[in-house]
């Protein structure tokens, strides 16, 4: 078959042809953040923002005495004073008065776009930050201050591959995570690992209630023994529905829910007790119009703020996981 001579088609008339543009922008990116959801957030008042942390003495079976005994003090032990510093993240946008001018598709305004997009992009950046084995350190006129990540934190509860060790504190107990972990030989993340962490989370006081991994472990943790049940009955005479992930793990210490985070090391998993974490901010979400030096106009968007572990025997750690 060919076409009749002298037909006009659309290869002819590309020049009067109208674009068919869609009104409508798709971002797949993903914006959940996790770990700054489930956690509480508090207001400082310093770059460096110190808390106590204390624990009772070991319950004791030998504590008996004689009648009339004279009582002698017993031997106190004092609180820790710990610490972090805060750190300042920020996005900056700027646009031409052109811009704001012309029809664009998908946007009313490209400022307005763009301050929507780097706001996503700094909560991501501040979640991936607060998971991350970073130390705290003050910093000076020439170094950004930064604020110790949730691994630089955890030395307690922990289960690490061979060679790993637990990150420090500045004066022993006391003081900020001034070194991150170290990180050891990766193994494949088991359940044994997992009872491990929750049973020392669990003796030193905390309640496990999140189990916070990436992708790949929240696929291994799927197949424990532990997790809650696989099938649940929907509504109407249908077969029950199989569930291919797992969602709560049933511990001896509890049900844990288990939660996938994109922005956390993929070799770490933290067994969590929310309560006791915080983002604290000394400066919370603000948007500032910088000087006009031109035809266009320059936004940008701050955030200062820190990670507050109350209390790091409340969370474990199981570290040096495999990624694939």
């Amino acid at each position: 078959m060919a076409q009749p001579t002298n037909l006009v088609d659309r290869y002819d008339a590309y020049r009067s042809i109208r674009e068919d543009l869609a009104d409508v922008i798709y971002n797949i990116s993903p914006e959940e953040t996790p770990f700054m959801s489930n956690v509480g957030r508090e207001q400082v008042k310093n770059t460096y923002y110190e808390w106590q942390t204390d624990a009772l003495a070991a319950a004791s079976t030998t504590n008996a005495v004689i009648e009339g005994d004279d009582a002698s003090a017993d031997s106190l032990a004092m609180t820790n004073r710990v610490a972090n510093y805060t750190q300042i993240s920020r996005k900056v946008i700027a646009t031409s008065g052109t811009v704001e001018a012309v029809n664009e598709a998908g946007k009313r305004s490209e400022m307005a776009y763009q301050l929507a997009k780097a706001s996503s992009e700094l909560k991501r950046d501040m979640e991936a930050t607060l998971l991350c084995n970073q130390a705290a350190t003050q910093g000076n006129s020439t170094t950004a201050r930064t604020t110790a990540g949730l691994p630089a934190w955890l030395r307690t509860n922990t289960n690490a591959g061979s060679g790993g060790a637990n990150p420090t504190m500045s004066s022993t107990n006391d003081g900020y995570p001034n070194a991150g972990r170290t990180d050891g030989t990766q193994r494949t993340f088991t359940e044994t690992i997992l009872k491990d962490v929750i049973k020392k989370v669990w003796t030193e006081g905390g309640t496990p209630k999140i189990l916070m991994v990436g992708p790949h472990n929240k696929t291994v943790v799927s197949g424990f023994a532990g997790i809650g049940a696989t099938r649940f009955n929907v509504q109407g005479a249908k077969p029950s529905v199989i569930i291919g992930a797992a969602d709560i793990y049933v511990s001896d210490f509890g049900n844990v829910s288990v939660v996938a985070n994109r922005f956390q090391r993929e070799r770490d998993a933290f067994v969590l007790d929310p309560e006791y974490a915080a983002v604290a901010y000394l400066r919370n979400f603000r948007t500032e119009t910088l000087a006009k030096t031109g035809d266009s106009e320059k936004r940008m968007i701050l955030v200062e703020y820190g990670l507050k572990v109350k209390t790091e025997k409340a969370h474990g750690i199981a570290a040096d996981l495999t990624t694939s």
